[in-house]
């Protein structure tokens, strides 16, 4: 086994309630699921404000760029199209 398959292998959530044979009420699985999601939620790792806004600017930026990007291919590949059409027809 790798290293890599090791690190997968030893991350595991852990049960916080006992699943056994009988059938549990609707009620009580939904007790179960938001305690679940706050023990889950606890071990998340949050970045902190200045990260946060860091990659939201990255976010934004690559977005207007890939928008300026797509726009200009449009644009010339519509031009194209029309001289062609032009010169065809």
């Amino acid at each position: 086994m790798d290293a890599a398959s090791e690190r997968v292998s030893s991350v595991r959530a852990e049960i916080t309630t006992e699943k056994s044979g009988e059938r549990t009420s609707v009620t009580q699985s939904v007790t179960d699921y938001v305690r679940d999601v706050r023990v889950e939620m606890n071990k998340v790792s949050w970045p902190s404000r200045v990260e946060l806004r860091e990659s939201t600017l990255v976010v934004i930026v690559m977005v207007f760029l890939i928008a300026v990007f797509i726009g200009v291919v449009d644009r010339a590949l519509t031009i194209a199209f029309e001289a062609l059409v032009r010169i065809a027809g």
